[in-house]
């Protein structure tokens, strides 16, 4: 599989990353195993974890996940491979934090303690790529941008990057970065997908002209870019079970991702990949990593089987004509997505 630079840093990630936040909910560890140990098969050098996962995050199983990824990392050559994990940051809203009491933050304390957590749960004494989960703008970016400078020099972890960020906490951090000779982030971790498109314009730019790497996160679209909701709510899926809640951070995440809108742009993408012989699946996956701003793109699998069938993308180059015909649905319905988000941060 082919490897390409992440941001100005001198590591090296797989087109492809393994994302590991159903691992102990939807997999357990031995199911884990496998896709890790097939991952790892076809080429991939990059995993990424967190310590808030698995997903959905409740107290009873935070940080279960980061466990999982270290048991098994721990029968494999460490330094072959690119690990990422990330720290929490302040949910906006979005959900009641499990973790430090529900008070997470992104200063000095929070990042250290962070840090020592996932490095005990990984065991590992090395973190390749710190990320910061969900960023927080109530704070001058110099305190973390500063802790993260101790960490390094410590050599408890090696690159630091960014999640769920706009383009001007990007903008800002790597102000803060140069004018006080501080690491800067090196990559964005974001949603984006063909049907949620929004990374393509401002924040593209900014990856662009400052050698910054977009790792997508949700390729898929939360699963709704293989089909599976086409003919309504299958029992067992993500959004299914969302929709049964009445948490109303994820009754909106459920609607946004799961609406007429994205149903039909995923239903005509599946002609679109059907014409060139492969899944929608497929196509999805191969169009993501194909973007010049794009270092990784993170898939998640609860099974050998489906893991497999992203794996194809890895050989797929998508042509100018089926490029034009993606974009033309993009076209008659522009953001299929209604938001994603990050409007409030």
């Amino acid at each position: 599989m082919k490897k390409r630079q992440l941001g100005k840093s001198e590591l090296k990630v797989s087109e492809i990353c393994m994302g590991t936040m159903t691992f102990g909910t939807s997999c357990d560890e031995k199911l884990a195993f496998e896709i890790m140990d097939r991952a790892l098969e076809a080429g991939i050098n990059f995993f990424d974890t967190a310590e808030i996962y698995p997903i959905p995050c409740v107290a009873e199983t935070v940080g279960n996940t980061e466990t999982i990824v270290g048991n098994w990392l721990k029968t494999q050559d460490r330094d072959s491979i690119i690990l990422a994990t990330k720290i929490v940051g302040p949910s906006y809203g979005w959900f009641d934090s499990p973790v430090r009491h529900g008070r997470a933050r992104i200063n000095e304390e929070q990042i250290i303690e962070a840090v020592e957590g996932s490095l005990k749960r990984l065991q590992t004494d090395y973190i390749d790529l710190y990320q910061v989960h969900w960023p927080d703008h109530s704070i001058d970016y110099q305190e973390p941008l500063s802790a993260f400078d101790k960490l390094i020099r410590a050599g408890k972890i090696r690159v630091i990057g960014s999640s769920n960020e706009t383009s001007w906490g990007a903008m800002n951090s790597l102000r803060v970065s140069e004018n006080n000779n501080l690491p800067r982030f090196e990559s964005i971790q974001n949603n984006f997908s063909l049907i949620n498109r929004r990374c393509e314009s401002e924040l593209a730019q900014v990856c662009r002209k400052e050698n910054m790497s977009l790792l997508p996160y949700s390729p898929l679209g939360g699963g709704v870019l293989t089909g599976k909701y086409n003919n309504g709510h299958p029992e067992g899926a993500r959004f299914t079970d969302y929709l049964k809640l009445t948490e109303e951070r994820r009754l909106k995440m459920a609607t946004r991702f799961v609406n007429d809108r994205t149903i039909e742009t995923t239903k005509r993408l599946m002609k679109v990949a059907e014409s060139i012989n492969t899944s929608v699946t497929t196509l999805s996956v191969a169009w993501s990593k194909q973007h010049d701003f794009v270092a990784s793109t993170i898939i998640g699998a609860t099974s050998v089987e489906q893991l497999n069938e992203s794996l194809i993308a890895a050989d797929l180059i998508l042509d100018d004509e089926t490029l034009a015909r993606i974009d033309q649905i993009d076209f008659e319905i522009p953001t299929a997505m209604t938001e994603d988000g990050l409007r409030r941060l």
